[in-house]
């Protein structure tokens, strides 16, 4: 069972395989890919840009800090020289904490500029990846469009495609239709000459009376050709013979000789 359900899921993994194939379009997939390294590189932008705000305010800071550092060393001056020790210890001994506050966020800002400049550089790199997969993209795109033209006008003169086998198979029936009613047509034409078929028409009863007519003629010939070659085995003319032709002349029959119409049955 174990096995029957592997072999299942093997096949509709192949035949879904296939279908993703077939539907699958490169050009789309590029563009997909493309748009994808477009964010990322946006993302990348954006991290320099943080990076970057972080240090600015950082190096305010810095400025705010060393501002009041100054400003703490010029009070206790000022406070020594007044005879005033205490104030002017106290003032160094907040210039001191500040100096080293001040200390702690240049170490900050070194990290964070350091980050900047790594940031800056992959964003370079990265863009200049993306430049150039649009590039390629973009020449992959072009080739395959040609290829998929050439193919389909390939296709179309061979005849292999399937709107021309379409057309093929639609003039292939017809042209078996066309044949089919030809002989179909001409089968009837036989069987109505020979009488197999009667003509219910009436439009037909002309061509069987000459038909006979035919059948008449060809008879008397034969007869007439018959007489000829009696009269030149006998070595002469004789009186039936001419009677024979007589009757041929005029249209009668000579007297004496009994009346035979032949008359085929029909």
């Amino acid at each position: 069972m174990s096995g029957v359900m592997k072999r299942m899921g093997m096949i509709f993994r192949a035949k879904a395989n296939k279908a993703l194939d077939k539907a699958e379009d490169p050009r789309e997939t590029l563009d997909y890919s493309y748009q994808k390294q477009l964010e990322l590189l946006q993302k990348v932008r954006r991290g320099v840009a943080d990076v970057a705000t972080s240090r600015k305010r950082l190096e305010l800071q810095l400025n705010q800090l060393q501002g009041q550092s100054a400003k703490l060393e010029d009070q206790g001056r000022k406070a020594l020289a007044l005879g005033r020790e205490d104030l002017a210890r106290e003032a160094l001994s907040r210039r001191a904490s500040l100096q080293q506050q001040v200390s702690d966020l240049e170490v900050q800002h070194q990290t964070l500029q350091g980050e900047e400049e790594k940031l800056t550089l992959a964003a370079q790199r990265l863009q200049a990846k993306v430049d150039a997969f649009r590039t390629k993209k973009e020449t992959i795109k072009a080739t395959y469009t040609a290829a998929q033209a050439q193919t389909r006008i390939a296709e179309s003169f061979s005849g292999i495609s399937e709107e021309m086998s379409d057309v093929g198979l639609a003039i292939q029936r017809a042209e078996d239709k066309t044949a089919q009613l030809q002989a179909r047509a001409g089968a009837i034409d036989e069987l109505l000459a020979s009488g197999a078929l009667e003509d219910r028409s009436g439009l037909g009863s002309r061509d069987d009376i000459q038909l006979e007519l035919d059948r008449l003629s060809g008879g008397t010939d034969v007869e007439l050709e018959l007489a000829r070659m009696k009269q030149e085995l006998a070595g002469g003319p004789s009186a039936q013979q001419q009677a024979i032709e007589g009757g041929a002349g005029t249209g009668q029959q000579p007297q004496g000789q009994p009346q035979t119409h032949r008359f085929d049955k029909q």
